[in-house]
């Protein structure tokens, strides 16, 4: 006797392969997802490499009149020795004579400076030569001063701060604060030094008197009436003790310094610089590179790199005029000794160049890589005013850029922080290019370099989280807004999201939430000037931003305009190439052929619609939009499995997730029998994978009774039935998908004894163990197969070999005594017990209570 329990679930209706109204267990929606709804995949957009390394690559949008050259020539003479100040254009021939300070003065000869002299009277000046008038110039010091020891400066000081005086609001002080050796006055010039010197020492004078700006008297200098002789002392007083302790303390480090400076230059670099001026002497390269280095290393120890070095010229001029020798190797050992030198402006610039025409080939590669030049490289990209140096940046990318296509190279460049300096220095040029446009063009050239170094970072993973931490993706979108119209920026920034977005799914999560990320993507794709390489990589990020991730799929849906653009993008490209005509003629020539431009676009547009449609809103909206399964429809009607595999396949998949979706205003269920008999054509053919996604149509469609008509008619399911004996679980599950709801029907049910039975039965056998879900599924194929009589619905063979599978896979101990991982395990329990444990004890109860009145099924006739 059955209990009370079953013979309630005897009245239960028939299986249907159709979504369950109550709350889904977790491994219920799985298993849902897996018989209905998929993202699509798609391979990469080809992207051509280039054996030439050039600035920028045959196919830029620049003409060669509108941008910087890659080829060019470097000697000594392009550079410029005195570093420090531009060039005058003529060198001028040394004097004969050579002045010599006294080594010997004489101590009764009055050395002290004398005060500056009143101007001479015009009209004298104007009775002398032109030449002897400069010899009348007001202020005149006469005499060099003397040679003096360091004790006796102080006791000069008392002297020269005596002869203080005013000039003008000027105040003249011992030039010995300055830094000078002698004891000359000299000006000071900072307005607000004078002030405060004037305030603290003279504090009753806050005016110049008048009478020392008089014309009349401006040859005499007199001192203020309120200066007493005792007021001016007591001044001097205090200025003594003020300023000697900062002049001894002075005059020590500037003693100790030159002298250090002195031994090293004397002791360590001049050997080193004879070794380097003398080159044709046997010296071998391997020996020049050495001394290069060493002099740099010596540099670096003494603390003289920089613009420390008091004769930095002539370690200059040096390493200039080795630049003709013409030897790479030797070229990057100088250049990176020169940057680490500090060198400016045309120095910089052709250094920078150097390098670059060095890193052209391939085959110094080797050399960056076994030099810290790169340091010096990325050390050029920090610099603070980057467009006074805009044309070095330039080539300081374009080498990075060069050097980041060799793997290793391109690992070292990761492991140097590369990543987060490019981001900081994106952010300068989006942030100069938002305030101002004078510098559009040199930036442009130069975030072409950029974003091709970052699309090829992009590649490392450990790169992707730099991204992320660094704001890099925002910043790439803003890049993508304001050179909307450069395709050589859009298509690496474009090759930069895909990499970054293919496989890791926390940067989905970000780039999903940046306001402005869709709308940038709509405009681009809007561009009629951008051409099908851009716009196939555009889409092709679209569909990995909405391949996993359901609030990215959502806020692109909501975005103004996004699935009119898509749509409208659909259309063009499918006017582009889709004429019946060219399509025969595609396949005559060549079967195997590669996916053309168009295609390619279309395949990933139609990919982009197939990842919208899983969310259910986004789904439901498609599915009842009739000009987007129009376009599906037409894909379908003029394009082949065998011209092009994955844009059908990709249509037909998503047809199936649009299908999913039973609304009354679907366009896809108005469709239905048109596409069915498209489909067709896909389950004739040999390719496995199109005939599982026309399977996946048929079981979302079977669900119909108009659908189910048809497939008796077209003798669809003797497919299905035949599709039992594959090898792959996926085609096994999608083919019991439609026999369940063909079992629906009382009518229909005799199908089934067409071998049919037997074939479940293989099918339980063979995948039952591994898959849970398939087990289930023929277990609810075979109730709906029985529901009149298990006695008359099975035979004897196959009634016992059915009990023995179920009182096997029903004991738990079996069941889950399986070597898999601790993960996996706990979702194949939650499967055996929620799909397959409940449909099958109710099999087995109806099977073994009418087991007394079973008879083997005949041979049909």
């Amino acid at each position: 006797n059955m209990s009370s329990a079953e013979k309630k679930f005897q009245k239960y209706e028939p299986f249907y392969l159709s979504p369950s109204p109550r709350r889904k267990t977790s491994a219920e929606i799985i298993s849902e997802a897996r018989r209905s709804l998929r993202s699509v995949k798609t391979q990469r957009p080809f992207t051509p490499r280039y054996e030439e390394r050039q600035l920028f690559g045959p196919t830029s949008c620049r003409t060669s009149a509108d941008r910087p050259p890659s080829s060019f020539s470097l000697h000594a003479r392009h550079f410029e020795t005195a570093d420090s100040r531009p060039g005058s254009g003529k060198r001028l021939s040394p004097l004969e004579h050579k002045p010599k300070l006294p080594i010997c003065p004489d101590p009764d000869l009055d050395t002290s400076p004398p005060l500056p002299k009143p101007p001479a009277d015009p009209l004298e000046l104007n009775r002398t030569s032109t030449a002897r008038a400069r010899l009348f110039k007001a202020g005149s010091l006469g005499m060099l001063p003397p040679m003096m020891q360091p004790e006796e400066r102080s006791q000069k000081v008392s002297e020269t701060v005596a002869k203080v005086i005013f000039l003008d609001d000027v105040i003249r002080v011992p030039d010995i604060i300055q830094g000078n050796t002698g004891c000359q006055c000299h000006l000071v010039s900072s307005p607000l030094k004078m002030k405060t010197m004037k305030q603290e020492f003279f504090p009753m004078s806050s005016t110049v008197p008048s009478q020392l700006r008089d014309g009349s008297e401006r040859g005499t200098r007199h001192l203020p009436h309120h200066l007493s002789t005792n007021t001016l002392s007591c001044n001097i007083n205090r200025i003594k003790v003020k300023l000697l302790p900062l002049i001894n303390a002075y005059d020590q480090s500037l003693v100790s310094e030159c002298t250090e400076e002195s031994f090293v230059w004397k002791s360590r670099i001049i050997p080193v610089l004879q070794e380097l001026e003398s080159p044709t002497h046997g010296n071998s390269l391997e020996q020049l590179c050495d001394a290069c280095d060493r002099l740099h290393r010596i540099l670096d120890e003494s603390n003289l790199l920089g613009r420390k070095c008091r004769r930095r010229a002539i370690l200059l001029k040096t390493l200039f005029k080795l630049i003709d020798m013409g030897s790479d190797q030797l070229n990057l050992q100088l250049t990176r000794l020169i940057l680490a030198l500090s060198v400016t402006g045309n120095n910089l610039l052709n250094v920078c160049k150097l390098i670059f025409k060095i890193s052209r080939s391939e085959n110094n590669d080797s050399l960056f890589q076994n030099s810290s030049i790169i340091d010096s490289l990325l050390s050029v990209l920090c610099s603070e005013n980057i467009f006074s140096i805009a044309e070095a940046l330039l080539y300081c990318m374009g080498t990075l850029k060069f050097l980041s296509g060799n793997s290793s190279i391109l690992k070292l460049l990761q492991n140097k922080g590369a990543v987060s300096i490019l981001l900081h220095l994106t952010k300068k040029l989006n942030d100069a290019n938002r305030l101002d446009k004078t510098n559009f063009t040199i930036s442009g050239h130069i975030l072409v370099q950029l974003t091709a170094t970052l699309r090829n970072l992009a590649d490392l993973p450990q790169s992707r989280l730099e991204f992320l931490s660094n704001s890099g993706f925002p910043e790439l979108c803003v890049i993508l807004e304001q050179h909307s119209n450069d395709k050589d920026i859009c298509m690496n920034v474009a090759r930069v999201l895909r990499f970054s977005l293919d496989f890791h799914c926390g940067c989905v999560s970000t780039i999903s939430i940046f306001d402005h990320c869709y709308s940038v993507f709509q405009a681009i794709s809007n561009n009629p000037r951008l051409k099908q390489d851009l716009v196939v990589r555009i889409v092709f990020t679209l569909g990995n931003l909405t391949a996993k991730n359901n609030e990215a799929r959502e806020q692109f849906f909501t975005e103004k305009g996004s699935v009119d653009t898509l749509l409208g993008l659909f259309h063009t490209y499918l006017e582009m190439g889709f004429t019946p005509e060219d399509c025969s003629k595609d396949c005559r020539q060549n079967n195997q052929r590669r996916p053309s431009e168009v295609e390619d676009v279309l395949i990933k547009l139609i990919r982009v619609l197939a990842n919208l449609s899983i969310h259910p809103t986004v789904g439901t909206a498609l599915a009842s939009k009739q000009e987007c399964i129009d376009l599906l429809v037409k894909v379908l009607e003029y394009k082949s499995i065998d011209e092009c595999e994955e844009l059908v396949i990709n249509a037909a998949a998503t047809i199936n997730n649009l299908s999913y979706y039973p609304a009354e205003n679907s366009v896809v269920r108005a469709k239905q029998l048109h596409i069915a008999e498209l489909l067709l054509r896909l389950l004739l053919s040999n390719n496995m994978e199109a005939v599982l996604e026309a399977t996946r149509v048929f079981g979302n469609f079977s669900q119909t009774k108009e659908i189910r008509d048809f497939i008796l008619q077209k003798h669809v399911y003797k497919f299905m039935t035949v599709l039992l004996d594959s090898k792959n679980q996926d085609v096994c599950f999608s083919a019991c998908g439609v026999l369940i709801n063909l079992t629906a029907d009382k009518t229909s049910r005799t199908i089934l004894r067409e071998g049919g039975i037997q074939k479940l039965i293989d099918c339980l056998r063979d995948f039952g163990p591994v898959d849970w879900q398939l087990a289930g599924l023929v277990c609810k194929t075979l109730w709906n197969y029985s529901e009149e009589s298990a006695a008359f619905s099975f035979g004897e063979e196959e009634t016992k070999s059915l009990l023995q599978l179920l009182s096997v896979f029903l004991d738990e101990n079996i069941a889950t005594h399986w070597n898999l991982s601790e993960d996996f395990k706990e979702f194949h329990k939650a499967c055996w017990e929620t799909e397959f444990v409940p449909v099958a004890q109710k099999l087995m109860n109806r099977i073994q209570n009418q087991y007394s009145v079973l008879e083997p099924l005949g041979t049909p006739s």
